[in-house]
């Protein structure tokens, strides 16, 4: 499932949020949050002047061209023993759920989806390239199914995705799934029968390439990486070139999928910052229920980011002076959204997945078992610079992606450059916004 359904799984009660650590999660800056803050965004203003100098198209067009081509075998055997991996990992998470133990922070399912599967497979996703396609034992299953062949409706497109990906962020914000492994498989095997009823309805591959959420952030995350395929193969690329292809983002649909994923990874660390606790308190105190409190929030966050998007975008074409429509805009500078988004992930998952680690190969070797001690790794403390590394290097490529998709765009240099002021002030308010997530203490979760 999607969004930071992570637990605290090292020490006491766990908490479904994958920035908490063992021995206590994120600290608190010791230099001014202001200079903290405003040196990130500076850093990501200048890499655009740094940018701007870059003018020749052929120079650009080599860097996104390159690529090596890597060894691929004609054999099956590696797709079969993906998909073999895959069911047995859900096997795993469905029968330990329901029998094995009940203590979160040794349940192999529980660490199996959150350590294993949303820390460790994510991170690899970005980082080497999309395995979970030959992995995801849904669509394993789907290809046994019938299907139904009822015509997927054209205007409906990614926009279940969207929903489905927000929802899935509010039961793990409001929901105890890291803390209860026989509800985490009720919820498992729940969703497991909605994507499979809408893949025999419609067939597999439609349902999977449209609605069904998980599929498309792994999909969209592997776009990011140094590895992947194209019309020529396997091919070893620069990490983050993939990401201006053209209609890679086809869609209004498709541009809101994008914003609510970075908007995701952002909300879950929001809501464990003093800052979230002090400004909802009097909401709270006036009477405002709390399970309604989260899901308005996500919801209000998730139209800012896509307000603050869309208002760039119409600026960006006033400031260029194209005749081209907002929403063609849109959709082209909307694929570097998302090397912001896997910077982030990785700065909110590196250390929680290191951490936890141990614990999942405990886990693994005795899954039924239920060990005294639960084994952890304590990170070094200059670890936290790393999350904050990760943050600034997303925004750093999405801002050269979105400079060469520029020169693809307009004919003249003056309007690529021109055209992405508006966009460069929209990074900086987003890599700010992460910046100071990820700089304050952290606190349980408030009112649940």
């Amino acid at each position: 499932m999607v969004g930071t359904l992570c637990a605290l799984l090292a020490v006491g009660t766990a908490t479904a949020h994958g920035g908490s650590l063992a021995g206590g999660g994120r600290e608190s800056l010791t230099i001014p949050t202001w200079l903290f803050l405003s040196t990130g965004g500076a850093a990501v203003g200048a890499s655009f002047l740094l940018a701007s100098f870059v003018t020749d198209r052929s120079f650009i067009a080599s860097l996104h061209d390159w690529g090596r081509p890597l060894v691929a075998s004609d054999s099956r055997l590696p797709e079969f023993a993906g998909r073999a991996i895959g069911l047995a990992g859900f096997v795993t998470v469905l029968v330990i759920g329901f029998v094995g133990p009940t203590t979160p922070q040794t349940n192999l399912a529980i660490l199996l989806v959150w350590v294993g599967w949303w820390a460790g497979l994510a991170m690899t996703t970005y980082l080497v390239g999309n395995s979970w396609r030959v992995l995801n034992p849904l669509d394993t299953v789907a290809m046994a199914l019938p299907s139904l062949g009822r015509p997927y409706p054209d205007h409906v497109g990614a926009w279940p995705s969207v929903v489905g990906l927000l929802a899935l962020i509010w039961l793990e914000v409001v929901s105890p799934l890291a803390d209860d492994p026989r509800l985490l498989a009720t919820a498992v095997l729940g969703y497991s029968v909605f994507t499979l009823a809408g893949a025999v309805v419609f067939d597999r591959e439609t349902w999977f390439r449209e609605a069904d959420p998980v599929e498309r952030v792994f999909r969209y995350y592997g776009r990011v990486a140094p590895i992947g395929y194209d019309d020529r193969g396997l091919r070893l690329r620069l990490p983050g070139m993939d990401l201006s292809t053209p209609r890679l983002v086809d869609g209004r649909d498709e541009v809101a999928f994008v914003v609510a994923l970075l908007w995701g990874t952002t909300f879950d660390g929001l809501v464990t910052t003093p800052a979230w606790r002090d400004l909802t308190g009097p909401l709270v105190d006036a009477g405002l229920p709390p399970q309604l409190l989260y899901p308005l929030a996500l919801a209000a966050g998730f139209l800012l980011f896509l307000g603050a998007y869309r208002f760039a975008v119409r600026l960006g074409r006033q400031s260029a002076e194209t005749y081209l429509e907002p929403d063609a805009l849109a959709q082209r500078f909307a694929p570097p959204l998302l090397a912001i988004a896997a910077g982030y992930h990785f700065a909110h998952y590196l250390g929680y997945f290191l951490v936890l680690a141990p614990a999942l190969w405990v886990a693994l070797l005795s899954p039924l078992s239920d060990p005294g001690a639960v084994p952890i790794y304590d990170p070094p403390g200059w670890f936290g610079g790393v999350g904050i590394a990760a943050v600034v290097v997303g925004h750093l490529v999405a801002i050269w992606v979105a400079h060469a998709a520029a020169y693809d765009v307009f004919p003249s240099r003056l309007q690529a450059v021109r055209s992405q002021y508006p966009f460069i002030a929209v990074m900086v308010f987003y890599t700010m916004t992460s910046l100071w997530v990820v700089s304050r203490p952290e606190v349980p979760l408030p009112y649940l």
